[in-house]
């Protein structure tokens, strides 16, 4: 979505700057036609017509806001439009309402097949076995989009309480776990950050610092990102609300427009590094990223619990990440170099933008008091018998108490609202599954396959996480594909003899790096890409080459890491 609107806004753009001087004449002829006293109300944007009865031009880069025009029905778009307002026009069909047929044809039809035409095995029970068609018919579903996620994940809690497959208690029950309470509140931490421009002072200040050449620039950026993901734990609200601002107005100074050629010069290599190196900013951390913490609370569900999970977390990730975070830029700057390798400007320009913003003000202290606050919490927060999700709620009581944050300001972050109810759908029927014995089954089932082929738990470790991986290519959410996958591999990856503890951090890490292997892969994705700098088949070879430079690097430096520290 945020891609489309981008595009819409960069076309209108574009048909700005086709109006000529020829065209002139038609607008006046078309003015002629108004009466003489009318007046544009007062709720119009102002007229581009001055008293000199010529339209004014401006930039190709900023839109001309055109005044509804008196007994005009439509909007004037172009000339051509222009000159033939007397032809009849057919209207517009309506938009499709409801389901999309086909996606929800397909989606309803796999769970039709798994409950009707496939034999339920002895090993499961008819209620296991009807809750993992509707489960899968939800997953497909969230691939498919016949309706919004949140949505289409409603109708299958419905259908579930619906054939009695589960008691409505049952049903609901996921909506009061701690993990998805603890999702939710962390996109209301974000939205403090964009709001008090405290993500935006601290990238500011790094630019300020190493901005001096293209790649120090691309480093400060780089690192500035890692300084603040532990606590803005959102990737998308970290690159539209923070990083895309800062890396536009570093460009546009440079004369690299989105779009043209000039693209090359800065904004393409900023844009590329900024996109591949967050994923490794969001697996270093447990509280970087809302899927993070889905995949802890789904690897609990199968017997996975991890001892002090903030800190245990950070020491796994900590080597192979910071190696990785060290190497995107530079490797970047050699497979897609800019055009500019010095950016002298650059430092000037972050030190006129600081004063412009001023000292720091009082809700960017409090964001910080409150941020380190409920960091500290998460680490230390087992020692002190205080939960995560109470340490989240404790740090969003403040933020209101003391007015960072308006509850209007929660009440308007859909996203939240919306993880919190296809979140706490999929959880539930994960949990329900391992209760009711699917996933022993298919785990038992994926170990005689895999005994059958002699492979050992490496060998198995790494085509299953290989095929993790590269599945993403189907989904265009990270959290969707925690949702629909992570269980299952996670079961298969047991049933091979992986270290439990190895598998869960794994598949998590793994979750964080597939972000950026396309467009469509990620909330961050879209945005980086809607700007427009980068060409989709770069998008495409570069997500490829870079995720399989990361899989590698997690892999060498993991393997020995991993070691270390006594996961296997």
């Amino acid at each position: 979505m945020e891609s489309l609107a981008l595009h819409s806004i960069s076309t209108a753009t574009a048909t700005t700057a086709s109006f000529s001087l020829s065209s002139r004449s038609s607008l006046l002829h078309l003015r002629s036609f108004s009466k003489p006293n009318s007046k544009p109300s007062s709720s119009s944007q102002p007229s581009i017509f001055h008293s000199s009865s010529f339209p004014t031009f401006r930039s190709p880069l900023k839109p001309i806001l055109f005044s509804p025009l008196p007994k005009q029905p439509k909007p004037l778009l172009s000339p051509t439009r222009a000159t033939s307002q007397n032809a009849p026009s057919a209207p517009p069909s309506p938009p499709l309402q409801g389901a999309k047929p086909l996606p929800f044809f397909i989606s309803i039809s796999i769970g039709l097949i798994v409950r009707f035409l496939i034999p339920t095995p002895v090993q499961v029970t008819p209620q296991a076995w009807q809750l993992l068609a509707i489960f899968l018919s939800t997953i497909a579903g969230l691939v498919l989009s016949p309706l919004p996620v949140g949505a289409w994940a409603f109708l299958g809690l419905t259908t579930s309480i619906v054939t009695r497959t589960l008691p409505f208690a049952t049903a609901f029950s996921a909506f009061t776990n701690e993990v998805i309470w603890l999702i939710v509140i962390s996109f209301f931490f974000a939205r403090g950050f964009v709001k008090t421009g405290l993500g935006d002072r601290i990238a500011t200040y790094f630019v300020k610092w190493l901005g001096k050449s293209t790649l120090g620039l691309s480093y400060g950026l780089t690192l500035s990102e890692a300084l603040i993901a532990p606590a803005m734990p959102s990737t998308t609200a970290r690159a539209g609300g923070v990083f895309l601002p800062i890396i536009k107005s570093l460009s546009l100074s440079a004369g690299s427009r989105p779009g043209d050629s000039s693209s090359r010069k800065l904004g393409s290599y900023l844009i590329q590094s900024q996109f591949q190196s967050a994923g490794n900013s969001s697996a270093l951390f447990l509280t970087a990223a809302a899927q993070n913490l889905l995949c802890l609370k789904l690897a609990e569900e199968l017997g996975i619990i991890i001892s002090s999970p903030w800190i245990s977390w950070f020491k796994a990730a900590s080597l192979p990440a910071l190696v990785s975070l060290l190497l995107t830029p530079l490797i970047l700057y050699n497979l897609y170099p800019p055009e500019t390798k010095d950016t002298p400007d650059a430092p000037a320009m972050a030190t006129k933008k600081l004063e412009h913003m001023g000292p720091v003000s009082r809700n960017e202290w409090i964001m910080v008091g409150t941020m380190l606050l409920a960091v500290s919490l998460w680490v230390c927060g087992e020692a002190l018998g205080i939960p995560s999700v109470v340490a989240a709620m404790i740090g969003l009581s403040i933020l209101l108490l003391l007015g960072v944050l308006e509850w209007d300001d929660c009440l308007s972050e859909k996203s939240a609202w919306d993880t919190l109810a296809w979140f706490a759908v999929l959880v539930g029927m994960a949990g329900q599954l391992t209760n009711l014995g699917i996933v022993s089954w298919m785990s038992g089932c994926v170990a005689k396959i895999l005994q059958s082929l002699s492979l050992s738990w490496p060998a198995a470790f790494g085509v299953l996480q290989a095929s993790y991986f590269f599945s993403h290519y189907l989904f265009a959410s990270q959290t969707g594909h925690v949702g629909a996958l992570y269980s299952a591999f996670l079961a298969m990856h047991l049933a091979a003899g992986v270290p439990g503890v190895l598998a869960a951090v794994a598949l998590a890490y793994n979750t964080n790096l597939f972000g950026a292997l396309t467009h469509y892969s990620s909330g961050q994705a879209a945005v980086y890409y809607g700007a427009g700098y980068v060409d989709l088949p770069d998008v495409f070879k570069m997500g490829f080459v870079m995720a399989f430079i990361n899989v590698v690097t997690w892999g060498v430096v993991g393997t020995f890491w991993w070691k270390f520290l006594g996961l296997y």
